[in-house]
């Protein structure tokens, strides 16, 4: 089996039989258009997205590196996904601000205009979106803070390195 992700949602994991390949990303293809008609994305790859698109994903090997490695790559990995997040809860944080003010005005005495209740509606899907990236954002941002220590901690220069170098110059 091989798992591909997407750069631009990082969470979605289609899985498909077989080794990386172009029929193996053929597949995943087809897996994600489904996602896609099924409104299961919190994307809608307005840039267009091909095969060649997809990231594998990679199992961390028993054999592989050592357990530190596995941990930096987890970690780089984490701070990746929270890096889409907050982009992706920037992009539409301003908009789905201005649908939130319109939902206000649904509770209020305030006459609402055809025009306001049309970009309501047609805000709704921002709104979701929106609050669905803001709340994962939350959720990643105490892994992101553990997955900053990890890589502060791996990227320390070694205390004990320096003291043998100190002994050596005396």
């Amino acid at each position: 089996m091989v798992k591909y992700t997407l750069k631009e949602d990082p969470e979605v994991v289609i899985e498909v039989p077989g080794k990386d390949s172009a029929k193996s990303r053929d597949k995943a293809m087809d897996k994600l258009m489904k996602l896609l008609n099924e409104e299961k994305l919190n994307t809608n790859l307005e840039d267009g997205f091909g095969p060649d698109e997809f990231i594998e994903v990679r199992e961390p090997s028993a054999s592989g590196g050592s357990p530190e490695d596995d941990e930096i790559v987890e970690a780089v990995q984490t701070l990746n996904n929270f890096a889409t997040l907050k982009l992706k809860t920037q992009e539409s944080k301003q908009e789905a601000l201005e649908i939130r003010a319109l939902v206000d005005l649904l509770f209020s005495d305030d006459l609402i205009s055809e025009d306001e209740v049309t970009k309501l509606k047609e805000g709704f899907k921002v709104l979701k979106t929106f609050a669905q990236a803001n709340i994962k954002y939350r959720e990643a941002k105490s892994q992101a803070e553990i997955a900053r220590t990890t890589l502060d901690r791996a990227l320390k220069p070694d205390a004990t390195a320096h003291s043998k170098e100190a002994r050596k110059d005396s």
